[in-house]
């Protein structure tokens, strides 16, 4: 069995791993292979550091997971240079919105969140690589929804308990009905019709609490996108989900990554929320970005997409 070490993320998470010594020899061991999902179940987050900087690399890597799948939404920009379906590309260039969060302004941010809420299936799992690194900012965050649920208040968390919310497409900042920062203001908007965007599926329902297989209860919900409680749909529900985001912000123990062109990055999308936390808008940032097939199996559309009027 090939050699790979294994080291906590930090000493006082509990969440996250970083691991060492991947490299294609490793990666043909079904032992290892074997070990890092075991991995992956029970941390979460997976930093590989001193990987090979390559495309064909992240692909590999990121079957060892499980299959790729393509992103739902077309007008993300593929990589493909080397023709590997499901690479992504996340740039400065294609998402210039910009935002000020307590008087800095910063692009490519975006708040925490699941990928996919918009949609009845989860994916299983991205894995990030950093192709031009921003010197100011571009750092990504990570926050176990495990430690989270333990964590919280019992009371609010009891009002979370059972709550399902509606998620569609349209992640318009200034539509955000709750759960962005005080100091928040938008200086440039996406240049994405995201309400045209939104109209392409129904809405999707998704739990604020679910239980894992290993039996542990995870938090898991985003402000972003979040369109209400289903079955109410009041004004004043944002004033509860509100509530519960900000205790979750409370105890939320984030791990922020700041980016070497050799690290790779795996996150668990079922059990752990993550940000973009942005750099300074005069800076270029690229990110590949591959998605691992899967479905945590609680997730569904509010009626078929068949007969949403979507086309």
């Amino acid at each position: 069995m090939a050699a790979i070490e294994i080291r906590p993320l930090a000493e006082d998470m509990s969440f996250g791993s970083r691991v060492t010594g991947v490299d294609r020899a490793a990666l043909a061991d079904e032992k290892v292979r074997a070990q890092l999902n075991q991995l992956f179940t029970e941390r979460g987050v997976i930093v590989f550091e001193c990987m090979e900087p390559s495309s064909k690399m992240q692909v590999e890597l990121s079957q060892v997971f499980g299959p790729l799948k393509d992103h739902p939404v077309a007008v993300v920009d593929r990589a493909d240079a080397d023709n590997l379906l499901g690479v992504i590309e996340l740039s400065t260039e294609a998402y210039p919105c910009i935002v000020e969060i307590d008087g800095k302004p910063l692009i490519t941010w975006q708040p925490w969140h699941f990928d996919h809420a918009y949609n009845d299936e989860l994916n299983r799992a991205g894995v990030l690589r950093a192709l031009t690194i921003a010197k100011d900012g571009g750092r990504t965050g990570f926050a176990d929804g495990v430690q989270i649920y333990r964590d919280m208040d019992p009371a609010i968390r009891a009002r979370a308990e059972g709550l399902e919310l509606l998620y569609n497409l349209d992640l318009r900042y200034t539509e955000q009905k709750f759960g962005l920062p005080k100091n928040f203001r938008q200086i440039r908007p996406h240049d994405k019709d995201f309400v045209a965007m939104a109209r392409t599926l129904p809405r999707s329902i998704h739990p604020v609490v679910w239980t894992r297989d290993t039996g542990e209860k995870v938090f898991h919900m985003t402000p972003y996108g979040c369109q209400g409680i289903v079955g109410s749909e009041r004004p004043e529900d944002f004033e509860l989900l509100q509530e519960i985001w900000d205790e979750a912000e409370r105890v939320m123990q984030p791990y922020r990554h700041a980016w070497h062109e050799t690290d790779m990055v795996i996150w668990d999308n079922w059990r752990v929320l993550h940000e973009a936390c942005g750099c300074n808008p005069d800076e270029e940032r690229i990110v590949h970005r591959t998605t691992i097939k899967g479905d945590y199996g609680f997730g569904r559309f509010e009626q078929e997409p068949s007969l949403a009027g979507a086309g």
